[in-house]
């Protein structure tokens, strides 16, 4: 058990939440930023109900992406600093600087403030989308010797996460020299909610049980479980081999919407009597893009099957993620109990 204090940037979202709670877990006491300092008691709320009590182990530090303000405080006295938070849209901006300002100037700011308060790592939440796209789908696993290209045809917030990425590990190979930086590279995160603000991925689900969606697209991406990507920023945080690396956070096996779909109504009974079983033609979804924008990046992507490699977290770092099986019904059950599908209960 440690008492070594760790900042955990966007402490109130989906990821940062559990990331809190697993170092609260490991004995780490943890100060969370949050944009509004009446965010605190939610987070507390939040982690309580996960069977946490933080207690004195737990602080609070106002900071904005945006803003220098604050940063140097909240960055004061931390062994280690989990950078968590960056803006996940549901659609993209009318202007796409809406969301790489924040996810590269934030970073940047971070990384700055991690530099002058003598922190000795920070473990970057990257993304996926920093890696595979704006090229032609790749016929063998991707790893994290791939990057995404930022010019070809990719959705504001692919940009985003790749330009930020770059741009941190740019700064610890000039200015910020000596700072040790790991990154983790999720694909997409579903796991149990602890609390009704909910992320873009479970979103997929919530819209699923709500038979919210007009039918199922043939989409496969890779899962994985939200309390296996907080175990690897835990382990990337601590382990010594760890630095100056990338690791990609993907369950074992890809799943389409359709395969989700099926195992919701087959696990969940009368629960999942909205899940839509209607497959959308490729056609069809194209056609629906054309028109509504927020459908663009979902029909980007029919047709392109992506194989994302997980060997590096394990034999590196000894990382077991669980099934996505799990996660997709950690995911359902915790909307439940959550009272967000009172319908359904």
């Amino acid at each position: 058990m440690s008492n070594e204090l760790v900042l955990v940037t966007g402490g109130s979202g989906f990821l940062g939440g559990h990331c809190v709670l697993a170092l609260l877990n490991a004995g780490y006491r943890v100060r969370a930023t949050v944009r509004s300092p009446d965010r605190e008691p939610e987070v507390r709320a939040m982690l309580e109900r996960a069977g946490a009590k933080p207690g004195g182990k737990l602080e609070f530090a106002t900071a904005n992406l945006l803003e220098d303000a604050g940063w140097a405080d909240a960055a004061a006295g931390c062994e280690y600093i989990l950078h968590i938070a960056s803006p996940f849209p549901a659609r993209d901006p009318k202007d796409e600087n809406e969301i790489i300002v924040p996810a590269r100037d934030g970073a940047l700011r971070v990384l700055r403030a991690a530099k002058q308060a003598g922190v000795k790592r920070v473990v970057l939440t990257s993304s996926f989308a920093a890696v595979g796209y704006g090229t032609e789908v790749l016929t063998r696993p991707y790893t994290e010797e791939d990057w995404t290209d930022p010019t070809g045809p990719v959705s504001a917030y692919v940009k985003s996460k790749t330009l930020a990425e770059r741009a941190a590990w740019d700064y610890v190979r000039g200015e910020g020299s000596g700072l040790e930086l790991a990154v983790v590279n999720p694909v997409g995160i579903l796991g149990p909610a602890l609390g009704p603000d909910t992320s873009t991925s479970i979103d997929l689900v919530l819209r699923l049980l709500k038979g919210a969606a007009p039918g199922l697209p043939k989409i496969t991406f890779g899962l994985v479980d939200v309390r296996d990507v907080a175990d690897l920023h835990l382990r990337a945080m601590t382990e010594a081999r760890a630095a100056g690396e990338r690791f990609l956070a993907v369950a074992d096996g890809m799943l389409a919407i359709p395969q989700i779909a099926a195992l919701l109504r087959e696990r969940l009974g009368p629960a999942a009597r909205k899940v839509p079983t209607r497959v959308l033609p490729d056609w069809m979804v194209r056609v629906a893009a054309a028109a509504d924008p927020s459908l663009r990046e979902m029909a980007r992507r029919l047709g392109n099957h992506r194989e994302v490699s997980n060997q590096k977290a394990k034999s590196l770092l000894g990382w077991k993620p669980r099934s996505n099986e799990e996660a997709i019904m950690a995911t359902a059950d915790s909307l439940i109990e959550l009272g967000l599908l009172p319908e359904a209960g």
